[in-house]
């Protein structure tokens, strides 16, 4: 009896030092930028949104999607250890796109512990005069 008490609590100690593992973690400056108004002659707007692995391991930017076609995230490749920093920047597109208000969002996908992020790129683009 005593040895199956014994296997059962190493096998619990076991668990909870998995569950404890060392997690990166992402924090960035802002989530939300606004390119505010911009003509329709001046359609591709770029911002760059900054952030942080305040985990204690290694951050991996795992994927970054779009909600569309007219904006396209790129974003730093390499591991980000932890206190470092990196980037993500959003180029959109408005050509041929109608003037107006929009809205879009840019999800990043991570190996942190909260595995998904969303920012969020708005303006207002105004017809060509």
């Amino acid at each position: 009896m005593k040895k199956i008490l014994f296997i059962y609590m190493m096998l619990l100690f076991c668990l909870c030092n998995v569950t404890a593992q060392k997690k990166a973690e992402i924090k960035f400056d802002k989530q939300t930028y606004n390119f505010g108004k911009f003509s329709e002659n001046n359609p591709v707007q770029k911002c760059t949104f900054n952030f942080t692995n305040v985990g204690d391991a290694p951050l991996v930017i795992n994927q970054a999607m779009a909600s569309c076609g007219c904006t396209v995230p790129s974003y730093t490749k390499a591991p980000i250890a932890p206190g470092g920093k990196g980037t993500v920047t959003v180029t959109y597109n408005g050509k041929g796109k109608f003037p107006g208000h929009f809205k879009k969002s840019i999800t990043i996908k991570t190996n942190a512990k909260t595995e998904m992020v969303r920012l969020y790129v708005e303006g207002t683009m105004e017809e060509a005069k």
